[in-house]
């Protein structure tokens, strides 16, 4: 079996699958990714996979109209990664199976090489202006783009949108089948494309997340947080409003001013993951302490940054209160590796956190934009002791199982393995 799995950020979502291939014997796998991606350098080392990393052989032009910045962008990198796989096919590789995340373009001249290769597409997000959508959830009321009330959409932004879904449309196209890692992500799809389309998370790897009632983590202050304290946590990739950042430090006055001995330790870089920078040229993070932060206690707010994955899983376990917040968007591992930790997580009330919780049960639901009811809720969360935060933490534990990346990698047994959807 000979395997390609294509991503500019390899392994990206791919991490657990590629390991799972690369040890079954007789399988062949070569990873593709950009000239920056981190890669998987202990299976790189044994010989057990292949990386090849390529990089555009230009940047986007400057005279480029804004609205197919993307497009020409997608183009270079599918060029770039075509001639990568013309290499491979003049040495005689010829994959059964191509797996690729395909937002960044590379598979867009995939077919053209490999034509009976399987082409699987992980098909993570498809942009949706508000009043749009594919007509089969009558709840449906959009999704990022627009949501938020204090970030409007132009007519610009809606004309910008439209070429953006240029590229999916291509690679909804050329596929043979396509995954996604929820329903709600499924269903942002055009209905012509959603039979190719099966859902399949691809799963977080549970070993080493789990409660530690004797975890301890000392802070940049040098306050000594333990398991069992009323910590707060927020965890996002970087501090903006795709994750609701702006609304959890709204609400932290009121929370720092209800709970006198909390602390709040929150996760993450000062970078744009998502949407855009803010106007002043200032993070987020200044941007939103500019506005609160004479409110805040900075002996009890501690602000760690990125960390490495060992300390992260620390502070998921001296968590009594996890804060979620998200737009209508993808939803993030960290809020399943919280549950998987045993956190109680009070999150937004948003399309891809409503499939994963049930408020009441798994957690708590919240308002994204209701400060006052996501304060009150934290700290209902903090009080809670004995019977009633175990039937929390017990539940959202046996909910994370079911994201667990061994689920992903069974989905692959062979290259046809995709013949119709199965939801």
């Amino acid at each position: 079996m000979r395997v390609l799995i294509v991503h500019q950020n390899f392994p990206g979502q791919f991490r657990h699958v590629a390991k799972a291939w690369s040890e079954r014997p007789g399988w062949q796998v070569i990873g593709i990714g950009r000239d920056t991606a981190p890669g998987m350098p202990e299976l790189e080392a044994s010989g057990r996979l292949t990386l090849i990393r390529y990089k555009p052989h230009r940047e986007v032009g400057k005279q480029q109209h804004p609205y197919l910045r993307r497009m020409e962008d997608a183009v270079l990198h599918g060029q770039a990664v075509a001639r990568v796989l013309l290499k491979l096919k003049a040495k005689g590789f010829k994959p059964d199976l191509i797996l690729a995340h395909p937002g960044w373009g590379e598979t867009l001249n995939a077919k053209d090489v490999f034509p009976d290769a399987r082409l699987v597409h992980f098909c993570e997000w498809f942009y949706n202006a508000p009043a749009t959508g594919n007509g089969l959830d009558p709840d449906w009321q959009g999704a990022d783009l627009g949501f938020d009330p204090e970030f409007p959409m132009s007519f610009d932004d809606r004309a910008r949108v439209r070429t953006w879904n240029a590229l999916h449309l291509l690679n909804l196209e050329n596929c043979d089948a396509g995954i996604s890692p929820t329903h709600w992500q499924k269903a942002q799809h055009p209905k012509a494309y959603l039979d190719k389309i099966t859902v399949a998370h691809e799963g977080i790897d549970l070993d080493g997340l789990g409660p530690d009632p004797q975890a301890w983590m000392a802070m940049p202050n040098g306050a000594v947080l333990r398991a069992g304290d009323p910590v707060i946590t927020y965890v996002a990739r970087n501090l903006e409003p795709y994750r609701g950042f702006h609304q959890f430090m709204r609400a932290l006055p009121a929370i720092q001013r209800e709970h006198k001995s909390c602390h709040t330790v929150i996760v993450g870089g000062d970078d744009v993951s998502y949407g855009r920078a803010h106007s002043s040229g200032k993070t987020w993070r200044q941007v939103m302490l500019d506005e609160v932060g004479d409110r805040l206690d900075p002996t009890r707010t501690h602000f760690l940054g990125k960390l490495p994955y060992a300390q992260y899983k620390r502070v998921m376990q001296l968590s009594a209160a996890h804060v979620y917040l998200t737009y209508p968007f993808v939803l993030s591992w960290s809020m399943l590796e919280a549950m998987a930790t045993g956190c109680v997580v009070i999150g937004s009330d948003t399309a891809p956190v409503r499939e994963v919780i049930q408020d009441g049960r798994e957690g708590r639901l919240v308002g994204v934009f209701d400060r006052h009811q996501l304060s009150r809720s934290v700290t209902e969360v903090l009080a809670l002791t004995g019977a009633d935060r175990e039937r929390f933490s017990a539940a959202a534990r046996d909910r994370a199982r079911g994201y667990r990346c061994r689920d992903f990698v069974s989905t692959f047994p062979a290259p046809d393995a995709f013949t119709s959807a199965r939801v």
